[in-house]
């Protein structure tokens, strides 16, 4: 399975927990639109500083584009493939569900002694 088929499933499986499964409807606040933009920029600069830099490297049979790092084009913004938005938007999204979900249930961290 490559990097962009993994990316479009990630997605849509995010808002489905979100919207239908747990249902904390996070995506249709104005915060998290907000929240989700302030985290997106800091996600492009580190992307970018780590892929370009080619820290991190990509197959390029496995994403859209090629292996070639570009700053934007060929399917990359800030020298990281586009499939890396879609991650990120699910990691963030799945975690802020999940914290919800559970505060909302009264689950706490243990204290410690």
């Amino acid at each position: 399975m490559t990097y962009t088929v993994l990316a479009l499933i990630a997605v849509p499986v995010a808002l489905a927990v979100d919207l239908l499964v747990v249902r904390t409807r996070v995506v249709l606040t104005l915060q998290w639109w907000i929240a989700y933009a302030i985290t997106l920029v800091g996600q492009l600069a580190v992307n970018g500083w780590l892929t370009g830099r080619r820290i991190v490297t990509y197959d390029g049979s496995a994403i859209l584009g090629s292996n070639h790092e570009r700053f934007v084009g060929d399917w990359r913004i800030c020298y990281a493939p586009i499939e890396d938005i879609g991650f990120g938007f699910a990691l963030v999204l799945l975690t802020i569900v999940s914290w919800r979900w559970w505060s909302s249930r009264g689950a706490h961290l243990p204290a410690n002694d």
